[in-house]
């Protein structure tokens, strides 16, 4: 149970039934596009992962107009060891992206545990005190303290919320004074553009990054097997509950002892998260639930420009500073490309070249953007 959910449960009164303040103009967005949403495309941030301080920066360095990081403690969806800031380097982080131009996104987007809700109050007033120009959170009750006691601090609707309707979305925006909202990537793009069309938020997606088999903010496997999930403890396959057993037919690997995989000796290993992990079904092994593979929708770039997107989001706080690096140049390039000839867009050979060695299994698809069974 959420604190929120334990607070309307206390009191018997519904959550946060007052009306809030409108939300402020757009502070991400170049001023030419601010005039009509539906006039011009609107040229979206590109919005980059900063799992460390030398990912930060090199996102900025490499054209990030904003990055997202979180604090080492589990009010962040990626709380894994060796990952995350402290207070000093989330402080020297904040004044290199603002000394160049690039904003910074502080998600607390796990859901608060009501039985220790101080956490996610004292991270937005940590967040605040640092100089971080929003919030990305999914938890209703950090959402209202943001709202009362930050005020100036933008509000992002994180993915985390599962928020897949325009409805929703106004609820949130209403309620709570949220400025954008971050899509789960469950949509269709013809969905995608309805969502746009149909609310006054600003509309984020995910670009380019891994996938998961769950929907955002319900991430049932990993809880299932560990006890932990993303959506409260901040970690999906939690480091404390892997094993690695070395065999003389190679390397197996255990998640809270379940056999999720086996390896052979000389098979490139990933991370191991149940959802990837190879099982036998049918007397056939290979993956049950999800093939690795990464989001990629550079081929519907100029449609997601022309909804009015205000961002595209690349996923990964986990993966290496060179990914972080490499996979922003790219998505610089192509966005500046988009912006300048929207009509002449083609995706360039060297592009898919270099998000292919940054992919998933060298594998990439434009997952629920594109059904043609539909």
């Amino acid at each position: 149970m959420s604190a929120g959910t334990a607070g309307r449960a206390a009191t018997g009164a519904p959550d946060e039934t007052r009306f809030t303040r409108a939300p402020a103009a757009p502070a991400f967005e170049d001023a030419e596009m601010t005039e009509s949403r539906g006039v011009a495309p609107r040229k979206p941030d590109l919005v980059c992962p900063a799992g460390s301080l030398r990912a930060l920066k090199l996102a900025v360095d490499a054209g990030a107009n904003a990055v997202y990081m979180g604090l080492k403690d589990a009010t962040n969806a990626r709380n894994f060891a060796g990952l995350n800031f402290d207070l000093a380097q989330a402080r020297e982080g904040i004044a290199y992206a603002h000394a160049r131009g690039a904003q910074v996104l502080m998600a607390l987007n796990t859901f608060a545990d009501a039985r220790e809700p101080a956490r996610w109050r004292h991270a937005v007033d940590v967040a605040a005190e640092l100089g971080a120009d929003a919030l990305i959170c999914a938890d209703t009750s950090v959402l209202a303290y943001a709202r009362d006691h930050q005020p100036q601090l933008r509000l992002h609707l994180s993915v985390q919320a599962s928020a897949t309707t325009y409805e929703a979305i106004e609820l949130y925006r209403e309620r709570y004074g949220i400025q954008r909202a971050v899509l789960p990537r469950v949509l269709t793009l013809s969905q995608v553009g309805h969502v746009c069309r149909h609310t006054g938020a600003e509309i984020e997606v995910f670009g380019f990054g891994s996938l998961c088999v769950m929907v955002e903010g319900r991430c049932a496997l990993s809880s299932y097997v560990t006890g932990q999930s993303p959506n409260t403890a901040g970690v999906c396959s939690p480091p404390s509950a892997v094993r690695w057993e070395d065999g003389s037919d190679g390397v197996r690997a255990r998640l809270n002892e379940v056999l999720i995989d086996c390896y052979a000796p000389d098979e490139p290993r990933g991370y191991p998260t149940l959802c990837k992990g190879r099982f036998h079904v049918e007397g056939v092994r290979d993956y049950a639930l999800e093939e690795p593979t990464s989001l990629n929708t550079l081929a519907v770039l100029p449609q997601l420009m022309e909804f009015g997107i205000a961002a595209i989001k690349i996923e990964g706080r986990q993966r290496s500073p060179a990914y972080v690096e490499q996979v922003t140049r790219v998505w610089r390039a192509a966005i500046d490309h988009c912006a300048a000839q929207p009509a002449r867009f083609t995706v360039q050979p060297q592009w898919v070249a270099a998000l292919g060695r940054w992919s998933e299994g060298q594998q990439h698809t434009l997952g629920a953007y594109n059904r043609p069974w539909r």
